[in-house]
């Protein structure tokens, strides 16, 4: 197996794994903010995620993976403005704060599972690690990096110097540019640990703590969970690039002083924007927003929009079109009908020529080479396409490959025969039989029989196919 190869946003630069403990890879993604229903633009990071995570099961590494949900403390700007998106979402649908996250969480699982992305090892809410996450406050407190403001409790950048290093922060530039409204802050980048609640009101969600009752920034889940569930540094961290200069930026700063141990993570992957149309990225405030069921009222298999993002490279930006959905939906369609065709003979466990292993070597290479799938789905076509594998060869490699793609080929099969009526399928059972015995009389009446039920038999040398006439 090839050493896997992944684009690391800390360095800039295509670096070997190397895990913090041989065998494993420990990953945390970052999770959806269960306010509303999550569009194909966020979906696509989740993908990627899911596809990082299938490529180490198929390196054979005990894999960990962890993502949080996000269900209190997200404000409407990622750097501590306005209100939180929670209470935003629980006045539009009339419910109160809990009863939206339910919602907005299955609703993310759902849509998931329709992509077949594998659920994680460990799903974590914010709401369920209050203490962690006060616990972890309490440590930044105790080594002299936070200060209370009337609103909440703040971590000091100029304290950790190497803020902003990932992002690449022009932290002087930013300082000059601050604003007078910045009340509290002793600096711009300094952000909120834990927000206080609004004085003669309260909130669905809201807690106890040391400094007073309120409820905790963003930022600090993903530190006080990742460090619960995969220990205090860990290999992969996942999330989309608006995560780079403020969300992935701040939890460096607070795990790596809460903890006095760097790097926090080892390497950190991030997924560029799906945009739409002219549109800058798909963004719910503006309006232009398509989930997977909005697809799926349109008539697309959700698997068509899995196989579009798969037809691009993570770190690309990719434009979502009807147009680019209709190629990915025949494309995909078309693979699964040459899966469906290939012999009921052929096994995955089939032997391998010298030819079909060199395509399993390439389809390595490719996922191997910072999850490269645009490369990977090219040498699955180009194997269903080759004159020169067996059907079984094909099937063989076909199922080989799609624990990595995740479209549900080695199921194809079973499938297609299983759309045949039970006394078509004894038909061909027994035509298999007879032709074996060398009772070509029996075979051919069978054959007929099996015809005028709508179906054709094709002999080949990998045994009978089985096709509905057209």
């Amino acid at each position: 197996m090839e050493q896997i190869r992944l684009y690391n946003t800390l360095t800039r630069k295509k670096e070997p794994f190397e895990p913090l403990e041989a065998g494993k890879a420990g990953i945390y993604s970052c999770g959806p903010t269960v306010y509303a229903y999550a569009h194909i633009g966020n979906m696509r990071a989740y993908v990627f995620a899911d596809i990082l995570r299938r490529i180490f099961d198929y390196a054979g590494y005990d894999v960990h993976h962890v993502m949080n949900i996000t269900d209190v403390g997200h404000l409407t700007s990622d750097a501590d403005e306005g209100e939180d998106k929670m209470e935003i979402g629980k006045r539009r649908e009339n419910l109160d704060a809990w009863g939206l996250a339910e919602k907005y969480t299955e609703a993310f699982f759902d849509h998931a599972e329709k992509l077949n992305i594998l659920k994680p090892h460990i799903v974590c809410k914010a709401t369920d690690h209050i203490p962690e996450q006060i616990d972890m406050i309490r440590k930044l407190e105790a080594g002299g990096y936070t200060y209370v403001t009337d609103d909440g409790v703040y971590f000091d950048t100029a304290k950790f110097d190497r803020y902003g290093d990932m992002a690449k922060l022009d932290i002087e530039g930013l300082q000059s540019g601050r604003r007078i409204d910045d009340s509290g802050k002793k600096n711009k980048t300094d952000f909120a640990l834990w927000k206080f609640s609004p004085e003669g009101s309260k909130r669905d969600m809201e807690w106890d703590s040391p400094w007073g009752k309120g409820f905790p920034g963003w930022h600090i889940e993903c530190s006080a969970m990742s460090s619960k569930y995969l220990g205090e540094q860990f290999d992969i961290h996942t999330g989309g690039i608006d995560h780079i200069p403020v969300h992935h930026t701040n939890e460096i700063a607070q795990s790596e002083c809460a903890t006095g141990k760097a790097p926090f993570v080892k390497y950190w992957l991030h997924c560029e924007f799906l945009s739409m149309d002219d549109s800058v990225k798909m963004s719910k405030s503006k309006g232009d927003v398509f989930t997977v069921d909005t697809l799926i009222e349109k008539t697309y298999d959700p698997l068509a929009l899995r196989y579009l993002y798969l037809t691009s490279h993570y770190r690309n930006p990719l434009k979502f079109s009807y147009h680019s959905l209709d190629a990915a939906a025949a494309t995909l369609k078309k693979l699964m009908r040459q899966i469906a065709g290939l012999s009921k003979s052929a096994e995955e466990n089939a032997q391998l020529s010298e030819k079909a292993q060199d395509y399993l070597r390439r389809f390595t290479t490719a996922i191997c080479d910072d999850l490269n799938t645009a490369v990977a789905l090219a040498e699955l076509h180009a194997v269903m396409s080759d004159k020169d594998l067996s059907d079984a060869e094909k099937y063989a490699l076909a199922t080989k490959f799609d624990p990595v793609f995740g479209f549900g080929f080695a199921d194809v099969q079973e499938e297609a025969q299983s759309d045949a009526p039970p006394e078509i399928l004894d038909l061909v059972e027994k035509r298999e039989a007879a032709r074996h015995s060398k009772n070509w009389a029996e075979a051919d009446r069978l054959r007929a029989a099996i015809a005028e039920k709508g179906y054709v038999v094709e002999d080949t040398p990998d045994g009978a196919k089985l096709v509905k006439a057209s």
